[in-house]
């Protein structure tokens, strides 16, 4: 591409792409994507951006396509490669000044030099660094603003690599410029704060940010530019520097307006000097050994004392708690139980740590946190008393303890009491104490203290255990407390209900339940207390389950957050999970009202997932009723399990397992139902971690109907699974291969045709010794299915596999009755174990020789499955087979077990079919031995009798001998 006359070319459709005009913008977009690839093309780019006089949107547009060409074409091994004779010009042009006018264009080129040094920096750019160097000591301030931009996002690129080599070049990079970058960093915060103190508030502002800049360097190169940065002094001294400097710009913040330009820009950096500890002590935990003192001092300062008052803000103090947090909390700062095991480095930093968390320290840290930081606060209470619902949300979702003050209290507190509980006990307890029995209504500060402390029991359950007598607390005051119906009382209320939940699975006896499901009922009156689910028995909450679950649903109707929504029918499902059947008189408006909450929640799919799982529950409180949920059920199915469709990211999980509910739930096979299993094929080719529930739906589906299912789906399902085996774990190979088996036991006449292309690996498996034996155990259970229960097929599947594998009949047949008898001990289920030997045994008699031949291993094998399934009768002495079954039997079921599903019943059904339960196995060897003697004649069933171990003969006897 020419230069001079493609510029012209390329801006005008440069211009054309950033019009609003479809039919204009469409061209121009293909036409640029086919230019991509022409060489010359980001030199015309690079002429246009760089050209100030030039429109502004073009410009950035040219940019934008410079910075993603970057990504596809600037490495050499990438197709449509850039040359490196255009690539060593555009690189020399892309630093040739650094004075681009417009922010956010800087900000752009900025960043796309920094893409190309992370692939060429140092070795094919080895200017870019000095330049940058020489260009941040300019004294005009655009230029030096601009190298500063540039260098900053170069450096954090460059720090960003992970592979050692490239790790190496940026500990040579570092070494030879942290000298520069501290300099800079103190040259730029020296004129800042001069500037502050003489109220030149646009200078100050401008040196700010480059004083921004330059510590965003500081930052990278001191985190990630050296391997053990405690023994550089002059990293050691720019983070002591920090705490310095970090006093003097919360003086500054005290001079400061609010409204001032520099205000934001001041705490950003104040954020960015605690970022540069935390970081170093991520990454360095036992170079930062020498700071964990004044670090500890610094923070507990600011936050915890009078020190902070005035200058502190809400980001900052948070950046503290986290400092505190991550030196308790940090691995590398305890020692192993066994002293001597641990390193001189974690001995010195738990001494640093032990001598400064000491009895008055740790007592004012905890009482401030608790009466300090816990209270509510008058934003929060105005908040609640005219949303709830948004206060309640906020309270209890609220973004990551690391960026937001109140959770970042109370994960401080748990961390802080976790690990000095022997000391902190007493003091909270001590707090507990002075609050006993009702507050003063009138008293809001009582009252606002007294939910602060039992914020904290709460959140300290587990480490007050031994501690407090939760049951009598209850009995005598908290209950006491839940029944003050005054409107103040109302965070009281709130609050005690959730301190219950905290202990509920710590310590509280099951015999005061009622009392408190009472107390929960007529709480549910008030929509302004949290919902909280309650661990119970069945027994004791089915007196409150009409009242409860009513109030419940009208509490999801009433309210209107998706996060509100989804908690109440959280609650609702563990209801109904719990008492299962018992709901079913009570879910009648439930089951109007999901559909139109469905339908309501398009856009909401987090609640559409928790509407899923409240189906699952539902589902399998009806049972088999459940089918009158069809015309709302199955269309839900249909879309959260349909990969096509975009919402199945987040339901397909959810989707899949009510799937399977409703099958395992449902009485019988629905036209509507079978239309469903469409969306299966494209489940089997995603191979993702919801493979196990596909083949749990499948195996449903085989035990729902096989007939019906397999005539429409078997040829597919066969496709499907001969592709899945060709690249799949272990573990998935045999829920493969275990479909197989279960259609092979619901269906032996049709099954191995069915599935017929499969079982020839099945068979050379078998033969050849599959060396993982669950694999083994399963390729013998489906081979023992087809040889049992359909030998003609089994004796073209021989035929078959002799012409491929070029062998006689009887030899492919000696092979795996050899191979079979061989790893019998692969088989561990004792249902597998028998059929392996019914099947072994149904090839007697025989004249074969192979047959007579392998007579031994048969016996052996019929033995070993007498062993396992034959119980002697302690009444009557005689042996009988313990996997008989004759009739069906409803199972009684306890209160802890589930009852039985549909499929459960048809399993059931099915194995009063299955050979290994129906016959016998002590008489069908009997008949078998006595039928192979009446063949050979007395003397040849005696020599045949004769290969066999005389031991392995005295047992079979002993079975036998009721005959």
């Amino acid at each position: 591409m020419d230069l001079n006359s493609a510029s012209t070319v390329v801006l005008q459709v440069l211009t054309q792409a950033t019009s609003q005009d479809t039919a204009v913008l469409k061209p121009a977009e293909e036409q640029l994507k086919q230019w991509e690839t022409q060489p010359g093309f980001y030199s015309v780019l690079l002429n246009i951006f760089t050209n100030h006089s030039l429109d502004v949107n073009v410009r950035w547009l040219a940019v934008l396509y410079f910075k993603n060409g970057i990504d596809r074409y600037w490495r050499r091994v990438a197709p449509h490669a850039l040359s490196e004779e255009e690539k060593t010009s555009l690189r020399a042009g892309l630093i040739t000044n650094f004075n681009e006018p417009v922010n956010q264009i800087a900000t752009q080129i900025s960043v796309l030099i920094a893409k190309v040094a992370r692939v060429d920096c140092p070795r094919q750019w080895p200017e870019l660094i000095p330049t940058l160097v020489e260009s941040v000591k300019v004294q005009d301030d655009l230029q030096q603003h601009r190298a500063l931009l540039t260098f900053y996002h170069v450096t954090k690129t460059l720090a960003s690599k992970r592979l050692a080599a490239d790790r190496k070049l940026f500990y040579d990079l570092t070494s030879s410029i942290y000298s520069f970058a501290c300099s800079l960093w103190n040259h730029h915060t020296d004129t800042f704060l001069q500037q502050i103190c003489t109220g030149d508030e646009a200078a100050a502002a401008n040196s700010l940010e480059r004083t921004l800049l330059s510590l965003k360097v500081l930052r990278k190169l001191t985190v990630h530019g050296f391997v053990e940065p405690h023994w550089n002094a002059e990293v050691m001294g720019f983070l002591h520097a920090v705490f310095e400097r970090l006093k003097q710009f919360l003086e500054c913040s005290r001079s400061v307006r609010a409204e001032s330009i520099c205000r934001d820009r001041l705490e950003k950096t104040i954020i960015l000097f605690t970022k540069v500890l935390l970081d170093f002590l991520d990454q360095h935990p036992f170079s930062f050994t020498a700071l964990i003192q004044r670090s500890l001092e610094f923070s507990v300062s600011y936050v915890f004392t009078e020190a902070g008052e005035g200058v502190v803000f809400e980001q900052f103090i948070v950046q503290c708690m986290n400092l505190i947090k991550m030196i308790v909390k940090n691995y590398a700062y305890k020692p192993s139980k066994n002293i001597e095991d641990s390193s001189p480095e974690t001995l010195e930093a738990h001494k640093i740590k032990t001598a400064f968390f000491t009895y008055p320290t740790l007592t004012e840290i905890c009482r401030r946190l608790v009466t300090h930081y816990f209270l509510l606060t008058k934003e929060e209470l105005t908040m609640w008393e005219e949303d709830p619902e948004s206060f309640t949300v906020e309270e209890t979702g609220g973004d990551s303890w690391k960026y937001s003050l109140r959770p970042c209290t109370e994960v401080l507190f748990i961390d802080i009491f976790h690990e000095y509980n022997q000391t902190l006990s007493p003091v909270l307890l001590e707090m507990v104490h002075s609050l006993q029995g009702s507050t003063n209504v009138e008293n809001t500060n009582a009252i606002l203290i007294k939910d602060a402390v039992y914020n904290a029991v709460g959140l300290a359950a587990y480490e007050l255990f031994d501690s407090v007598d939760f049951d009598q607390w209850f009995k005598n005051q908290l209950l006491a407390e839940l029944q003050v119906s005054h409107d103040r009382y109302k965070p009281i209320r709130r609050r005690v209900i959730w301190l219950i939940g905290q202990w509920i699975s710590v310590k509280f006896k099951s015999d005061l339940r009622p009392v408190l499901y009472e107390a929960i009922r007529n709480l549910l009156q008030d929509r302004d207390l949290v919902v909280n689910d309650f661990e119970f028995r069945t027994d004791q909450f089915l007196p409150y389950l009409e009242s409860m679950f009513t109030l419940l649903f009208q509490l999801l109707q009433e309210v209107t957050q998706c996060d509100t929504k989804m908690h109440v029918l959280h609650v609702l499902s563990c209801v109904i999970e719990r008492v299962n059947m018992q709901i079913r008189p009570y879910v009648g408006c439930l089951v109007q009202y999901l559909p139109l909450l469905w339908k309501q929640s398009e856009e909401h799919n987090m609640l559409r997932c928790a509407i899923l799982t409240t189906l699952i529950h539902l589902v399998q409180g009806l049972g088999a009723d459940s089918k009158n949920l069809y015309p709302f059920l199955l269309p839900v199915i249909q879309l959260s399990t349909d990969v096509s469709q975009p919402p199945h990211v987040y339901l397909l999980e959810d989707g899949l397992e009510l799937w399977l509910v409703t099958l395992e739930s449902s009485p019988c096979l629905t036209p509507e139902l079978l239309r469903i299993f469409q969306n299966m094929s494209a489940l089997l080719e995603l191979s993702s971690e919801n493979l196990k529930n596909c083949f749990k739906i499948i195996n449903a589906y085989i035990f729902l109907s096989s007939s019906e299912f397999l005539q429409m789906y078997a040829a597919d399902l066969c496709r499907s699974f001969c592709e899945l085996l060709k690249d799949i774990t272990t573990e998935g190979q045999v829920q493969v291969l275990k479909v197989v088996e279960n259609v092979l036991k619901v269906n032996p006449v049709l099954g191995p045709q069915m599935f017929q292309p499969l079982l020839p690996s099945v068979f050379r498996g078998i033969i050849d010794g599959e060396r993982y034996p669950v694999v083994m155990s399963t390729y013998l259970g489906i081979m023992g299915r087809v040889l049992l229960q359909n030998a003609r097929f089994f004796s073209l599947l021989l035929s078959q596999m002799a012409c491929e594998l070029g062998q006689e009949v009887d030899q492919i047949l000696g092979n795996m009755i050899e191979m079979w008898v061989d790893r019998m001990d692969n088989i561990t289920q004792p249902e597998r174990r028998k059929l392996s030997a019914l099947a072994l045994l149904s090839l007697l008699p025989s004249l074969n020789s192979v047959i007579q031949d392998k007579f031994c291993g048969i016996i052996n094998i019929s033995v070993e499955g007498l062993h396992d399934v034959m119980t002697e009768d302690s009444e009557t002495g005689t042996y009988k087979d313990c996997m008989l079954m004759s009739h069906f039997e409803e199972p009684k079921v306890t209160e802890d077990e589930e009852p039985p599903t549909e499929q459960d019943k048809r399993k059931k059904m099915l194995a009063l079919k299955d050979p290994v339960h129906t016959v016998s196995l002590q008489q069908f060897i009997y008949e078998k031995l006595k039928a192979q003697q009446e063949l050979l004649g007395e003397q040849g069933f005696h020599a045949l009798m004769e290969t066999v171990d005389t031991e392995i003969v005295a047992q079979l006897q002993e079975f036998l001998q009721v005959f």
